[in-house]
């Protein structure tokens, strides 16, 4: 997208906020970068052009727009997209794992040596893995400084710099301020806001509108475990397991952005956060390009039209979303929630939430994989199925996380015993992340399908589903939300 430099320019006269994300505007006479939708007089076309990300444009020797602020635009969309080796990466860059291990941490997630990872990222986005996590640095700093109380120290570590003076000089540099003088020019700017929480941190989490959070929100509460997740005053609350610690998270939807509010363990953790709380909610989607390409099919358009913008519930652990879709197997969702809570309270780690009603971390598959199975009251067959998964995900051999590859993953996930097509689609879906997963032999979809008319046998709407891709996941939220099911209703 952003080597097109016509459709760049007209993205930018246009001031199309649907592309920022995508790419990045840099001015050559004032050496500003922004975003395609910056309010300000866009500027002569030959005096532009354009970068992938933040970091190339950081690299190139421009500093961020004070006035659109294009550090926290939204992901791309583009790495949610792919499994390829850039894409794989960029998803753990922004998990923070360059700043906990370094690029040979990365390189060895990866399976490929840091001079292929370091060319790859080069040539397609424009920066190289340490670049783009300065730039993350940068953007998680200018967050704390403007949004919290924290001193310049903490905020130093919390963003995952290695002295204060690293950071000073990259707060200087990338934004042409020093960390007190944004501290003063956001509390002139901002508008009030209510008493935090104590020790909560208050987010605000762009997206690109629109955003539909009925089946979003329905789809988390109504399947919520016990001790983990619960709904309270508005907002979906749950615990994370994070490298450091752990948190509790709540996040509310409104009409611009998702009021986000976390509490951590451990200040160092907040990158992670963020990130696997926007993955949740996958947010960093591309809703129009979603859309418009499933009102192609006539019987689903009138269901995009209801209510566009519609996203895919994802998760913020794989591996307990993979163990969670295996007590989901021919049971309702009230049992599979109660399999799983029992399962939280015989073995997962017990935490303290001053807030509400949250108790434990789900447990990790390293706790699971010295459970006794006779004391799972599931048939034997399910006691198998849940066993030898546990003990893959616990010994590494089966990997979920952002650094696997989708294909690669569903082959192993299809070998394990018990593993049919609608659990190993609904892991694709939800904790791989895979926008083209599809789940045809699911009865709520292929209930939807045969009252819109479509095929409902597995084959021939997989067939049909053909044209949807590589959206299938998102058709089957449409699909979905034909149905009165409490996945599909906001909470009250």
């Amino acid at each position: 997208m952003y080597i097109d430099t016509e459709h760049c320019v007209r993205a930018v006269q246009s001031k199309d906020a649907r592309f920022d994300g995508w790419f990045y505007t840099a001015v050559l006479t004032t050496r500003i970068y922004c975003r395609p939708s910056c309010p300000v007089v866009p500027p002569k076309a030959e005096n532009m052009t354009f970068y992938p990300s933040a970091a190339a444009c950081q690299q190139a020797g421009f500093r961020a727009c004070k006035r659109c602020r294009p550090d926290t635009s939204p992901g791309s969309p583009e790495w949610n997209l792919r499994a390829d080796l850039v894409a794989r990466a960029m998803r753990l860059i922004g998990d923070g794992l360059v700043d906990r291990e370094g690029v040979p941490g990365l390189a060895a997630q990866l399976g490929y040596s840091t001079r292929q990872i370091e060319r790859q990222l080069l040539a397609e986005v424009g920066a190289g893995p340490l670049a783009l996590a300065r730039a993350q640095r940068a953007q998680t700093a200018r967050l704390l400084i403007e949004t919290t109380a924290l001193t310049m120290a903490e905020i130093t570590f919390a963003a995952g710099f290695a002295s204060i003076r690293t950071f000073n000089d990259t707060v200087r540099e990338v934004f042409a301020l020093s960390p007190t003088d944004l501290r003063a020019r956001a509390l002139r700017t901002r508008a009030p806001r209510p008493a935090p929480v104590s020790g909560a941190l208050s987010l605000r989490l762009p997206f690109r509108a629109p955003l539909t959070p009925d089946n979003l929100f329905g789809h988390l509460v109504a399947t919520a475990v016990p001790g983990v997740e619960e709904w309270r005053d508005g907002a979906y609350r749950r615990t994370l397991r994070l490298s450091y610690g752990h948190g509790v998270v709540a996040l509310a939807p409104t009409p611009d952005h998702i009021a986000c509010r976390l509490t951590l363990t451990d200040m160092r953790d907040l990158t992670v956060a963020i990130s696997r709380c926007r993955r949740m909610l996958d947010l960093d989607a591309d809703p129009v390009a979603v859309d418009d390409r499933l009102r192609t099919d006539p019987l689903l358009a009138p269901l995009v039209d209801k209510a566009p913008g519609r996203r895919v519930p994802r998760t913020v652990d794989e591996a307990e979303f993979a163990v969670r879709a295996v007590l989901g197997q021919q049971v309702s969702t009230a049992a599979a929630r109660t399999h799983a809570g029992r399962l939280v309270t015989a073995h997962g780690q017990p935490v303290e939430d001053p807030e509400g009603g949250l108790t434990h971390l789900f447990p990790a598959p390293d706790a699971l994989a010295a459970l006794d199975p006779e004391a799972l009251a599931l048939p034997r067959s399910r006691r198998t199925t849940l066993t030898t998964l546990v003990a893959q995900l616990a010994d590494g051999s089966l990997r979920l996380g952002a650094e696997s590859d989708w294909n690669d993953a569903r082959a192993r996930l299809t070998g394990l015993p018990g593993f049919g097509p609608w659990t190993v689609e609904v892991i694709a879906m939800r904790a791989l992340g895979d926008p083209d997963a599809f789940l045809a032999t699911d009865l709520g979809v292929r209930r939807a399908a045969e009252h819109l008319g479509l095929p409902s046998t597995p084959a021939a709407l997989t067939a049909r589903a053909a044209s949807w891709r590589p959206w299938r996941a998102y058709a089957v939220q449409y699909l979905w939300a034909t149905d009165d099911h409490p996945i599909n209703v906001m909470p009250a």
